[in-house]
C-alpha cells in the first residue's frame, strides 16, 4: 500500500512539474493536463477545519496545488458530471452510488464518518430531546417551531429530506419550515440567531459550537450516521481531468498516516475527534 501511494503521489508531482517546465521553456500556456487539482467537497470538511490541516500536507508532498471548492455534495457531484472537478470528497451515499453507476466517477472509497445531530434552543420548545430523528421532526412540525433546512441539495439536505419522508411529513407544508440555501456553518449561525432547529453534521457543530446559542437535542440514532467517500472523476469520460493528481489525493486520504491524522483531529481542542477514520473498513 505504501509503495502504491508513493508511486501515485510521484506521478502527480511529475504531472505538476512538467507543466511548470513547459511554461518556463516555451513561455506558452500550459498543456491540456491540469497541474492543479480541483477538489469539490462538502462544506462540512471545510467548515470543520479538517481540510486546512490535510491539504497543505498533500501539497507539500506532491508540489501540486489544490483548489478546494466547498459546496454541497449534490453540487460537488454536479461539477464532476461536467468534468469541472478532478476528485470529490462527499457524504451523500445514495447519490454517490448513482454518480459512479452512471460512469462519472471511479474508485469510490470510504474515508471516514461522524454523525448528524439535530440542534436547537437549549430550552427545547418542541420537546424533542430523547426522541429519535423522525420523532423529533414530527414534534417540530406539530408544535410549529422554526426548522431551518440548508435546502442546497447537499448530503445533509439529502438526509434531511429522507428523514421527513420517513416521518410521513411534507416539509413544504409546514409553515415554520424555512430553507437558507447556505452551507452548514452559515445555516448554524442563522439557526442560532433565530432560535431554530436544524440538522447538522457533528464535526461542523463541534468546530463552531462556542459561537452558537444552540444545544444538541437529538443524537445517537442509526439513521443519523454520516459517511464520507472520496471519488475520482472518470478520466475516460473527461480526458482533461487531472487523473494522476486525483488518484494521488484519493490514495493520500485513505493512507495510514492521513487516517491517523483524521483520528487525532479535534481531540486536543474539543476533547474528541470530529471524524472517525474508516479506510479499509467494509462500507
Amino acid at each position: 500500500m505504501k509503495n502504491k501511494l508513493t508511486t501515485t503521489i510521484l506521478s502527480a508531482a511529475v504531472a505538476c512539474a512538467l507543466c511548470g517546465l513547459w511554461q518556463i521553456n516555451t513561455g506558452a500556456a500550459a498543456p491540456p493536463a491540469h497541474p492543479a487539482l480541483l477538489l469539490a467537497t462538502t462544506t462540512s470538511t471545510q467548515d470543520s477545519g479538517l481540510l486546512d490541516e490535510l491539504v497543505p500536507v498533500f501539497e507539500k508532498r506532491t508540489g501540486c496545488a489544490v483548489k478546494t471548492i466547498a459546496v454541497g455534495s449534490g453540487q460537488a457531484m454536479a461539477m464532476g458530471q461536467k468534468g469541472e472537478a478532478d476528485v470529490l470528497l462527499v457524504h451523500s451515499p445514495d447519490a454517490e452510488k448513482k454518480f459512479v453507476a452512471d460512469g462519472f466517477g471511479v474508485n469510490r472509497r470510504i474515508v471516514m464518518h461522524n454523525d448528524f445531530v439535530i440542534v436547537g434552543p437549549a430550552n427545547d420548545p418542541a420537546g424533542i430531546k430523547g426522541s429519535d430523528a423522525t420523532g423529533a421532526l414530527k414534534k417540530i412540525a406539530g408544535t410549529k417551531t422554526l426548522f431551518l433546512s440548508r435546502g442546497d441539495n447537499s448530503g445533509t439536505h439529502a438526509l434531511e429530506k429522507k428523514l421527513w419522508k420517513q416521518a410521513g411529513i411534507n416539509p413544504g407544508e409546514v409553515a415554520t419550515y424555512q430553507q437558507t440555501g447556505q452551507g452548514m456553518g452559515q445555516t448554524l449561525g442563522i439557526a442560532s440567531e433565530k432560535r431554530a432547529y436544524t440538522l447538522t453534521d457533528r464535526g461542523t457543530w463541534l468546530a463552531l459550537r462556542k459561537r452558537l446559542d444552540l444545544a444538541v437535542l437529538c443524537e445517537g440514532h442509526a439513521s443519523l450516521l454520516n459517511v464520507y467517500h472520496v471519488i475520482e472523476v472518470n478520466p475516460a469520460k473527461w480526458p482533461r481531468v487531472n487523473a494522476a493528481g486525483a488518484r494521488a489525493f484519493a490514495d493520500f486520504m485513505v493512507s495510514k498516516e492521513t487516517q491517523e491524522s483524521i483520528a487525532r483531529f479535534g481531540v486536543e481542542k474539543f476533547g474528541s475527534p470530529l471524524f472517525i477514520p474508516d479506510a479499509n473498513k467494509k462500507d
